[in-house]
């Protein structure tokens, strides 16, 4: 993929002179963005207005947009600041994700009803964003595959393997150790985590590249040219400190960035540097989960972002060459992972509204149970509630102040009904709900 650069305004007011510049600037309606923020690369393939030239209407859109650009700390490698704007696209994607993005009624039965609950959901959700993450960087372990070996906790056969398994502490270590304030050594620490045991050279997990080795560079996957070279070397120590001093102006700076687009831009800035040798992306995408978690975006910790980036990779990648091949404009990186962030929030509604049906089903095919005792009924309650818990005859025998024969024979029996299912770990027997307790339980007539 290689996009043609697109012209500045410099360029073109001194190509087109003054009685020309001031003839297009005042043509009416040609300053007005599309329905997209549209690249030069795309504008040029389309019909202007009328009597104006493709360059004399990106002219013109080039003008209306430098008004509303705001500068950043982050520099291309000869010192040329990267801009932001706020277009109407991008306060719609905020006002959506400032609505949904910090839960709703609806959250509280499945992921914030209990504590434990909760945390067993957190878990489900940092394993899907770990294998798509890895996956978006070439692992090819499946996903089924992948979720087996977190869950049981073997130990990783193979590179893909323990690229996910790295990415899944790193997640954790985000969640539970780096606290709300970013600092380079906890930036070194996250990426010697996800690159553990995964490098050609053990010894560059966990730190900068140094002047002396060969730069990393980002290559298009089709054809193999370079379309992507982050600066020197001898530039990263200080890229680092200003990173982090940028995402810690969120609570001390003089100017207000929106905490979406200034983890967004976190994402941006460490992906644009490059740093490292390998585990960039990852390492990126990481540091907009913590940014989003320390400014209190609490649900974007359910969000698999990785999952849709991976579905639409070429335009996540088109995204960042947008804004190198136009001076430097992030909104198109923006509007590209605002979009994401859309569409991860609306699938995990989608889930989390089709899990509480589930639940609904269940208790409501409970209510009308006959055959089943109190103890029965309330642990396929919990079992509804929380996928994935947990029963064994010692626990149930608590829960209940019964003896621990009562407890074998109610959570025998509803296994044997399969509406529990038994399996032996050590020399006990563990039970847990299956995944369709709901049809389960109207095949056996409750």
């Amino acid at each position: 993929m290689h996009l043609e650069t697109a012209p500045s305004y410099g360029e073109l007011l001194q190509k087109l002179g003054g009685d020309a510049a001031v003839r297009v600037l005042t043509a009416v309606g040609v300053s007005r963005d599309l329905d997209r923020y549209v690249h030069w690369d795309k504008l040029r393939h389309l019909e202007p207005p009328s009597g104006l030239n493709s360059e004399e209407w990106w002219f013109a859109l080039t003008a209306a947009r430098a008004s509303e650009k705001r500068l950043l700390p982050l520099t291309d490698a000869t010192g040329s600041p990267f801009t932001y704007g706020l277009p109407d696209l991008v306060l719609e994607h905020l006002h959506h994700i400032d609505q949904r993005c910090g839960g709703e009624v609806a959250m509280d039965e499945v992921v914030t009803s209990e504590q434990q609950a909760g945390q067993r959901f957190l878990v489900n959700s940092l394993m899907e964003e770990a294998i798509r993450s890895s996956q978006l960087e070439g692992a090819t372990t499946s996903r089924r595959v992948a979720k087996e070996m977190l869950r049981s906790g073997r130990e990783p056969k193979n590179r893909s393997e323990r690229m996910i398994a790295n990415n899944y502490r790193a997640l954790q270590y985000m969640h539970e150790e780096m606290g709300d304030t970013l600092s380079p050594d906890s930036i070194l620490e996250l990426h010697r985590i996800v690159t553990d045991g995964t490098l050609d050279d053990p010894s560059a997990a966990g730190r900068l590249q140094r002047p002396d080795e060969d730069r990393v560079a980002v290559f298009d996957r089709d054809d193999g040219r370079p379309i992507h070279t982050p600066p020197p070397a001898e530039q990263l120590p200080e890229r680092m400190d200003a990173l982090c001093d940028f995402a810690n102006e969120a609570e001390n700076g003089d100017r207000f960035i929106h905490p979406v687009i200034r983890a967004i831009l976190l994402h941006f800035w460490l992906a644009y540097d490059h740093p490292f040798e390998d585990g960039n992306g990852r390492t990126a995408r990481i540091l907009f989960f913590w940014m989003m978690r320390a400014s209190g975006y609490w649900l974007a910790e359910y969000l698999p972002i990785s999952r849709f980036i991976r579905a639409a990779p070429a335009q996540y990648a088109r995204a960042f060459m947008e804004t190198e091949t136009d001076s430097g404009d992030t909104t198109y990186f923006l509007l590209n992972q605002l979009d994401v962030i859309e569409k991860a929030i609306a699938d995990l509604h989608v889930y989390l509204q089709r899990k509480i049906a589930e639940i609904h089903d269940v208790e409501e095919l409970l209510d009308v149970a006959e055959d089943l005792n109190g103890r029965q009924l309330s642990a396929l309650t919990e079992a509804a509630r929380h996928p994935g818990s947990i029963h064994t005859f010692g626990s149930h025998a608590r829960s209940h102040r019964v003896t621990h024969e009562t407890a074998r024979s109610d959570l025998s029996a509803l296994a044997d009904r399969g509406l529990l299912l038994r399996r032996r770990r050590g020399r006990t027997y563990v039970f847990e709900a299956p995944p369709d307790l709901a049809g389960r339980l109207k095949e056996s007539g409750q």
